[in-house]
């Protein structure tokens, strides 16, 4: 079963509640988030390319969720959450661009270059969510977080034993993508300014090669030692 990662992790109240947009949400990531999101009570938006899909998907998924094309489901959610693989990231974002203004955006895209994905390749800009940020500008805060957490293992109701490290220039925004990893079963923590994001994105590449060399079936990290939450 998803335990809680804090006693913040319980259903929220609904004045709490906000439309989850998840933007490729039919992939392995986005759709493992839908279901652990959902089964938390969340009201979920899935969006695909392909609206068709996206409805599909959300009827497979129950619990209320929706599914539209991805512009859609930039518009009718609260928080987007982009689950797109690096290709697509720079099309997908600019095509959601004009509807999330004031928005918080959840950016959990890793620059991973096919075939050496376990070879690191920040791009030149310095990661994925500058780049992100770059491309929405001051109009929308962008969030970097859920890098390292397998998609698989995510998709299961089991504990998994993985920090989400989250990273962003706003501190608020930051804490409510810290409660999002609470309701979906898992320690959110702040991790400083968005350009730390670098670090987490690289990371992935080293947890993929642990992985094989290892034969570990999804690695994560956790974070040592008495943390104190405020």
């Amino acid at each position: 079963m998803i335990s809680n990662a804090s006693s913040r992790a319980s259903s929220p109240r609904s004045r709490d509640v906000k439309k989850i947009a998840i933007i490729g949400g039919t992939g392995k990531l986005g759709a493992a988030l839908a279901g652990r999101w959902a089964k938390a009570g969340l009201p979920i938006i899935i969006g695909s390319r392909d609206a068709a899909a996206a409805r599909q998907a959300a009827a497979s998924l129950g619990h209320g969720a929706i599914g539209m094309a991805n512009e859609a489901a930039a518009v009718a959610g609260e928080i987007i959450v982009l689950t797109v693989p690096f290709a697509g990231q720079t099309a997908t974002v600019t095509a959601i661009a004009p509807h999330v203004r004031g928005k918080i955006v959840v950016d959990t895209t890793v620059p991973l270059m096919p075939p050496k994905v376990m070879l690191v390749q920040l791009p030149p800009e310095g990661s994925a969510a500058l780049i992100a940020q770059a491309i929405l500008g001051a109009g929308a805060t962008v969030v970097s977080a859920f890098h390292n957490v397998a998609a698989h293992r995510l998709a299961t109701d089991e504990s998994i034993a993985c920090d989400i490290l989250v990273f962003g220039n706003d501190k608020a925004a930051r804490a409510e993508v810290i409660a999002l990893a609470a309701h979906a079963g898992l320690r959110g923590l702040h991790a400083g300014a968005l350009a730390n994001a670098a670090a987490a994105e690289a990371l992935t590449s080293v947890l993929i090669f642990l992985n094989r060399a290892y034969q570990v079936d999804g690695a994560g990290i956790q974070i040592t030692g008495k943390l104190v939450f405020e």
